[in-house]
């Protein structure tokens, strides 16, 4: 694959001081400036000033300068207008309204943790010692940014944008979404049918389910407003989840053990139309998070600004 990940976000609120103190309480690195990095991933979240909350940009990684002339002409066939210099190409989806920058740049390579010993029926994996996930003591890190999530006005478009355009592979699909990659893992971007467009969650890669417990349990702690939907297991994905969300309006999701797709001709996009859809185990899923509570407020002022 051409592209190989989801490099960085600028997301725009009408708070960046509140938003910023969230995100450094979430665990990413505070560079100063409203800029935050990720343990493996460097700089990947920017946040600057809007009217309202919204993802503004995102930049994908891609191999080489030979990618780029390669969705420039995917570009032209979509008559889909785009800016082309030695390193980028930066193209607007007008169903999420959001910048899109394909960047040459390296690839990240990861340091695997060590290895946790599980004990379990017939294999005693840690014996006479208690489990490493409970002995932790230190702050949850994300280590890298792994998908957003983003409202469409025009869905099929944006998926259009996103594939034929950029060159992102659909993964699994369910009624009014897709969930698009641009690496092995099983989604970076998924784009959904809404009345406006807007930014769902952002979400960030930990260790495993324990740090996902602890981080968000951490979050909470003082702030049960914070809370969304947690702690659960995704179906489409795979992975572990728990969400948050930031005084914006915006979710952020820890997740662990996400799916990964490492040869095309392995894996067959299915559509899922039941609770799959969603997750497959976890508490119920909240109403706020299929229509967040500030959705109407968003298009009244998106209106009135019309």
């Amino acid at each position: 694959m051409a592209l190989h990940r989801l490099a960085r976000i600028t997301m725009g609120v009408p708070d960046v001081e509140a938003t910023a103190a969230y995100y450094a309480d979430f665990g990413l690195t505070d560079l100063g400036h409203g800029r935050f990095a990720s343990t493996d991933g460097g700089e990947q979240l920017k946040i600057v000033p809007a009217s309202r909350r919204r993802l503004e940009d995102l930049v994908v990684g891609a191999d080489d300068t030979d990618d780029l002339g390669r969705i420039g002409a995917a570009l032209d066939r979509l008559e889909v207008p785009f800016v082309r210099d030695t390193h980028t190409v930066r193209a607007v989806d007008p169903g999420t309204e959001v910048t899109v920058t394909v960047e040459v740049q390296p690839r990240t390579v990861q340091k695997a943790p060590a290895t946790v010993p599980y004990n379990g029926p017939g294999r005693t994996g840690r014996p006479g010692v208690r489990a490493p996930g409970v002995l932790r003591e230190g702050a949850v890190r994300p280590r890298r940014l792994g998908h957003v999530v983003l409202g469409s006005t025009n869905q099929e478009a944006s998926q259009r944008f996103f594939t034929e355009g950029l060159g992102f592979k659909v993964s699994d699909l369910v009624p009014g979404a897709a969930f698009l990659r641009c690496s092995s893992d099983h989604h970076n971007v998924l784009v959904q049918k809404a009345p406006i467009a807007f930014l769902h969650h952002s979400s960030w890669q930990v260790d495993d389910v324990d740090e996902v417990g602890r981080g968000a349990t951490r979050m909470l702690e003082g702030h049960p407003e914070r809370h969304v939907w947690g702690l659960g297991r995704h179906h489409l994905g795979s992975n572990f989840f728990w969400y948050l969300k930031d005084p914006a309006g915006n979710f952020s999701e820890y997740f662990a053990d996400m799916d990964c797709i490492v040869d095309d001709q392995l894996w067959t996009p299915r559509l899922w139309e039941d609770a799959r859809a969603l997750y497959n185990w976890g508490p119920p899923v909240p109403a706020s998070f299929l229509h967040p509570e500030d959705l109407a407020a968003m298009m009244t002022g998106a209106h009135d600004a019309n």
